[in-house]
């Protein structure tokens, strides 16, 4: 278990195949899922701490695509795009997830993992969010899980809490 900001964010392995991310946020469902599907608060949170957010396109509907790329740390670019699959608002977002590697079409689904995001009311106007990851392979969750995913992960749940606060 590590500890992030007021609350803690659990790591586990369901499956062999699969990473379940855990962490109660101190923010109502609405924010919360309103800081995971809004382009311009997307970008201030998903790249964490890490660099800046260059491309935050989302075509918010299931079927629909997004698309985001960051500089990390103003080295080098990292991109990831995918498909939405499922939305429940306020409730659950499913959708694939690609990392482009050269060579990479920003539209293939060749190698994509399925996240499954749940963001789950909890006491006090909190939510709990659960980030399921179903990576296809041990090897491929292994590589996800030893990539610094959880810190970057961490850093985005600090930085969505503090959004989510200045929403209200």
């Amino acid at each position: 278990m590590a500890q992030a900001g007021s609350s803690t964010m659990d790591v586990t392995f369901p499956s062999d195949t699969e990473i379940l991310i855990t962490r109660t946020l101190n923010a109502p469902p609405h924010l919360v899922y309103l800081a995971w599907t809004t382009p311009e608060l997307v970008k201030k949170w998903w790249p964490g701490r890490r660099g800046e957010m260059t491309v935050a396109v989302m075509d918010f509907r299931v079927g629909g695509a997004w698309r985001y790329v960051m500089v990390a740390h103003g080295e080098f670019e990292v991109a990831f795009h995918g498909i939405y699959r499922e939305i429940v608002p306020n409730e659950r977002i499913v959708h694939t997830e690609v990392m482009e590697m050269p060579g990479t079409a920003p539209d293939s689904e060749e190698g994509a993992v399925l996240n499954t995001v749940t963001f789950d009311g909890a006491d006090g106007g909190a939510t709990t969010v659960r980030i399921r990851t179903d990576a296809g392979s041990k090897e491929v969750r292994d590589l996800i899980a030893q990539s610094g995913m959880e810190g970057g992960v961490r850093e985005q749940f600090e930085i969505i809490e503090e959004l989510a606060a200045s929403l209200t």
